[in-house]
């Protein structure tokens, strides 16, 4: 059994710099000791955000592994991530984007633990999405947090979305990764012990940033392998316009209420496993 803790791999691109000093602070305190990140700027990112987010990770301790530049194609994010886990070398890798904050069903030694005595070389986890109380795509303030700015968790990903809305969240360093996190080829997690993915993705600009994904996807600006891509970034555009902008938080089907990251929610563990153990890909058409 390994005792070092695992070294966190994450590909970042144009997050806000407090967003990213949270996320650090929420890993260090669940003990991770080693970040391998690296940042990946598309063309419209601004040069001052860039230096921003450069700056905030020095001051937090972290020196960036890579900095690249570029169109945001579907296997970017794959290709560095490996490139990280590669530095990284041997052990465990957590997993994690910078608007994903993991919350695990025990100490992260614990969980590792487990996960090797009972043969699991990946462990799961499933996006909890977080939004604000009215469902507004609204920014946060660095001192009263993102629980308090974004206090409904729900399932938005994979029941309006249709996208996949599992995670592996911790893999062996021998372990293939699939695009996305989304899945281990080969290998399934326990899934009686899922963490929860808080999701905190639902902020002030996401709007714009899918809107040019859906852009860039159409016109092959942004290179996609799927129809995914586009039918998500649609089907959530034509969900804001539905209702006003935001996200309808009385839909019964997202299961919307309040959570916290210092608390599991009550009943994570067998509500993740429903919804994992029944969750299928979805079947697209010619309509989406």
């Amino acid at each position: 059994m390994l005792s070092t803790p695992p070294a966190l791999i994450s590909v970042i691109g144009p997050v806000e710099p407090p967003l990213l000093a949270a996320w650090v602070r929420h890993y260090r305190a669940l003990g991770i000791e080693r970040f391998l990140i690296a940042f990946h700027f598309p063309e419209h990112v601004p040069d001052t955000l860039r230096h921003e987010l450069q700056v905030a990770a020095r001051e937090v301790g972290i020196i960036p592994t890579h900095t690249s530049t570029g169109p945001w194609h579907e296997h970017t994010n794959g290709e560095l991530r490996d490139e990280l886990r590669h530095r990284a070398g041997p052990g465990w890798h957590l997993l994690a984007d910078a608007d994903e904050f993991h919350q695990y069903p025990g100490p992260l030694h614990q969980v590792i633990a487990h996960a090797e005595k009972t043969g699991h070389r990946v462990v799961g986890g499933l996006m909890l999405d977080r939004i604000t109380e009215s469902g507004h795509l609204t920014g946060w303030r660095l001192e009263n947090g993102l629980d308090r700015a974004y206090p409904l968790g729900g399932h938005l990903t994979h029941r309006l979305l249709h996208a996949d809305p599992r995670k592996v969240v911790l893999a062996r360093h021998d372990v293939s990764v699939a695009s996305g996190n989304h899945r281990s080829p080969g290998h399934r997690p326990d899934p009686n012990r899922l963490c929860a993915v808080h999701h905190f993705k639902w902020r002030d600009g996401v709007r714009q940033d899918i809107e040019r994904r859906a852009a860039h996807s159409a016109d092959g600006t942004w290179q996609t392998a799927s129809p995914a891509v586009l039918a998500e970034a649609r089907r959530l555009l034509a969900h804001l316009g539905e209702h006003g902008g935001g996200i309808n938080i009385s839909d019964p089907r997202f299961a919307f209420r309040h959570v916290s990251l210092a608390r599991m929610p009550a009943n994570w563990l067998a509500e993740a496993r429903g919804i994992v153990t029944a969750w299928r890909p979805y079947a697209y058409s010619s309509q989406d």
